[in-house]
């Protein structure tokens, strides 16, 4: 039946109220003739999203407080205590388009308990009988996908653990949220290597993660087992001129015993024979003096031997022929494949002993990933920053700081649960807390912090929606975590030497990069003369409260080139209005109809369908 022309009879019809017309009109617009079809349920969230602002405060408290790294240099990763629906539309302001990596794992609608997987919707536990199972949680599951993609940077790559009772469901969700080009595999986790035998039928032994990227196409390849091969040929090549080389002391390793050896040419059989230049003391596996050689060498020159001992490569002298061989290592990377490589991505068992036996000594969260997995994952592809939203005992974090450990990297971690029963506090953070410091085994050994990481931790509050002068000064007074978070700067300074009152402004400053905050404009002719007495640097990012978009650039023209100015709370209000929940007006008739009929042609023109072959956004 065409929907546009039952929406107009609907329009037309008399006998029904304002009321009655729009439900009938909202039964269509939410029918689908392509993918999934579910009955959107609104949440508590999103009812309050329609009124209210949410921002966010750091928490600095006797239980919850920032961990600062002495390293000026350390990355910031940021914990946010508060319903995952309000921090992802938190995000789009601070994170639109710079996600590289999202990583999550969902409750999996088990109708268990909600410690087994099982789904709390609007405070009430979701039961394996309850009539909207699937449809409460795919309306809960595509509302925060369609914020995550906006997050998602070009190449950027969502991971989803999930379980056997909504994968199907949530493959087809990713199909038609990011488009069917754009899912790149299910991949297989072994979960456990001692699966339960109660069934008569089967032994599930695994669960999935689901890939999915925002633009398949800007994604080059990805890492998976990186294995190394190594050999250690030597140095001699009979067709090479006879040349002297030097390897410099401690840099030549070898397996003759202590002592020195005398100069001179060196038996080696029928072989080209090597000429020891000088004579050579071996102390513990190594040549604590030079090692000059004559012989026909493959190296030529002292600056190509520096170049291999920077890259690495070993030299080694085997015997008293004096021969030298070198041994490098070289990297091969093998795809991901299907079934995830369990020796290196570990099982629930590893996971469970990782945190409640060894972090906690007790059992604090049920089925937690293990951090390799995680790790794994990550590492597909090269990342500066990391989200997870369903962040439950931060096992996220825990393998980001692992891999920056690892590797030397920098990346950044965003974690974001609700704090029912304390465990944002209690096992979130507290976990990455002893991370970061450091912890006990249950046997006594120490393990060490991985101190190079700075930890914040921030909590959701709401201000009202309302667009009152009172409520905007409110939301700009509100919005420093906010900024902060945006532009990766944490450190309150002196600005030009003076102390801020914050009342009126507060000043940011780190490695270069500098932020001013002015919340009272009547300040602004003040900070400008302060800013021409500083010294020129990169650019100060100020933000400044405004009623409209005007950011005071007149009052900036003589500082023009030393600042970027950005009015607020416009910016917010503008990255917020693409994401918020819209008001509900009281009549929709008229409104409904037209959206109805909009809908309809792009539906006949395929754009809702899974045959569109082509990746990215549209």
């Amino acid at each position: 039946m065409n929907k546009t022309e039952l929406a107009r009879k609907i329009q037309a019809l008399d006998g029904l109220s304002n009321e009655e017309k729009t439900a009938l009109l909202e039964l269509i617009r939410g029918h689908k003739k392509y993918g999934l079809v579910w009955e959107d349920k609104p949440e508590d969230i999103e009812e309050r999203l329609r009124e209210d602002l949410p921002v966010l405060v750091e928490r600095n408290d006797d239980k919850v407080h920032p961990i600062i790294s002495d390293n000026p240099d350390a990355p910031n990763h940021i914990i946010i205590e508060g319903d995952n629906y309000a921090a992802l539309t938190e995000l789009s302001y601070t994170h639109s388009g710079k996600i590289d990596v999202i990583y999550i794992d969902p409750p999996y609608n088990t109708g268990n308990t909600d410690r087994d997987g099982g789904f709390v919707y609007n405070d009430s536990f979701v039961g394996a009988d309850e009539d909207y199972k699937h449809s409460l949680w795919l309306s809960f599951m595509a509302k925060r996908l369609k914020l995550a993609k906006k997050l998602l940077s070009k190449s950027g790559l969502l991971f989803i653990s999930i379980g056997d009772h909504e994968m199907s469901q949530l493959v087809n969700l990713c199909k038609e949220i990011f488009l069917e080009p754009n899912y790149i595999e299910t991949y297989i986790w072994v979960s456990t290597n001692r699966p339960d035998n109660s069934s008569p039928i089967l032994r599930r032994n695994a669960e999935f993660v689901l890939c999915v990227a925002r633009d398949a196409k800007a994604i080059k390849e990805f890492r998976g087992v990186v294995s190394a091969t190594s050999g250690m040929p030597s140095l001699t090549k009979a067709k090479e001129k006879i040349k002297t080389i030097t390897f410099p002391a401690n840099s030549v390793r070898t397996s003759l015993p202590d002592g020195t050896y005398s100069a001179g040419l060196k038996e080696n059989g029928r072989n080209p024979q090597w000429e020891l230049m000088a004579d050579a003391t071996a102390e513990n596996g190594i040549f604590i003096t030079p090692v000059i050689l004559k012989g026909h060498s493959y190296w030529a020159t002292d600056k190509k031997i520096r170049e291999e001992l920077a890259a690495g490569t070993e030299i080694w002298v085997k015997s008293e022929s004096f021969v030298p061989y070198y041994l490098k290592t070289k990297e091969s990377v093998n795809r991901p494949t299907k079934i995830l490589p369990g020796d290196i991505v570990k099982d629930g068992l590893f996971a469970n002993t990782e945190l409640n036996a060894g972090i906690f000594h007790e059992k604090v969260f049920n089925n937690p990933k293990p951090s390799p997995l995680v790790q794994f994952l990550i590492n597909f592809i090269p990342s500066n920053t990391i989200l997870d939203f369903f962040a439950g005992s931060g096992t996220t974090l825990h393998a980001v700081m692992s891999l920056n450990a690892e590797d030397g990297g920098k990346r950044t971690c965003i974690l974001c649960t609700n704090n029912e029963n304390g465990i944002c506090e209690n096992v979130t953070y507290e976990r990455n807390k002893r991370v970061i410091e450091g912890y006990t085994k249950p046997n006594g050994d120490e393990v060490a912090g991985l101190a190079d990481n700075n930890l914040h931790y921030y909590r959701t509050e709401f201000l009202p929606r309302e667009r009152s002068v009172k409520n905007m000064r409110e939301l700009v007074q509100a919005s420093t975590g906010l900024l902060c978070i945006k532009n990766d700067l944490y450190t309150e300074a002196p600005f030009g030497g003076r102390k801020m009152n914050p009342k009126y402004a507060r000043y940011f400053e780190n490695a270069g990069q500098r932020m001013l905050v002015i919340y009272e404009e009547r300040a602004i002719p003040f900070i400008a003369d302060i800013i021409k007495t500083m010294p020129e640097g990169e650019k100060i990012k100020v933000y400044v409260f405004s009623h409209g978009s005007y950011a005071y650039d007149d009052e900036f023209a003589e500082v023009a080139d030393r600042v970027e100015l950005c009015a607020l709370p416009q910016a917010i209000y503008d990255a917020y209005q693409k994401v918020l929940p819209k008001r509900k007006p009281k009549f929709l008739v008229d409104d409904l109809v037209v959206e109805i009929e909009e809908n309809e042609q792009q539906e006949t023109a395929g754009l809702f369908g899974f045959d569109n072959e082509e990746g990215g956004d549209k």
